[in-house]
């Protein structure tokens, strides 16, 4: 008899509960939220395209004519005369000095061009390689830096012959008294 008591009473809660849970179902899912949430476009509405109706023809466009300055008639430079040999002399100066029989480039373990640059200075402050990188540059060497741990570092070159580096550590060292070393170029 104790059986159907209790089972009595489950049914009975849970009969109770069902009830409960049917009234307060429609006033917690009525979607209240959703309403709530919608949003109104920000999106402007496409403008309308409305044709022109042309009555009138258009006024004739004028185009006046503006006098041209006279143009000043060419004179011819002056042509200096210089021996031939004074020019080939310049002409070989400024052609670089490489002889690739004496100097061939180097490959190094991975088969690749070893290069060369020229270290000219360390500066702990940026704006002193940056004074004589454009010093260098502005006298027609390539010229580049790089940042180090605690150092700037100023380069010439990169070559692929060292004698060629090694004529410019003389001349650079004659020039602005900076005594380089010779190192490996790399990329980083």
């Amino acid at each position: 008899m104790e059986n159907k008591v209790n089972l009595k009473q489950r049914l009975t809660g849970v009969l109770i509960l069902l009830v409960i849970g049917i009234a307060f179902f429609p006033l917690v899912f009525n979607a209240a939220g959703y309403e709530e949430r919608k949003l109104e476009s920000r999106v402007p509405v496409a403008p309308t395209v409305v044709q022109a109706v042309q009555t009138q023809t258009p006024a004739p466009v004028v185009i006046e004519s503006v006098p041209v300055a006279p143009v000043p008639p060419v004179t011819e430079a002056p042509v200096v005369s210089a021996p031939v040999s004074e020019i080939t002399d310049a002409l070989d100066a400024l052609r670089p000095s490489l002889n690739p029989v004496q100097d061939p480039p180097v490959l190094d373990a991975d088969q690749v061009p070893a290069a060369w640059a020229l270290q000219l200075a360390s500066f702990r402050q940026e704006a002193n390689a940056r004074e004589l990188r454009t010093r260098l540059i502005n006298s027609g060497y390539r010229v580049y830096i790089r940042h180090g741990e605690d150092v700037v570092r100023v380069f010439v070159g990169p070559e692929m012959q060292r004698s060629r580096l090694e004529e410019l550590k003389v001349a650079l060292q004659q020039e602005y008294g900076l005594e380089g070393m010779i190192v490996r170029f790399t990329t980083q």
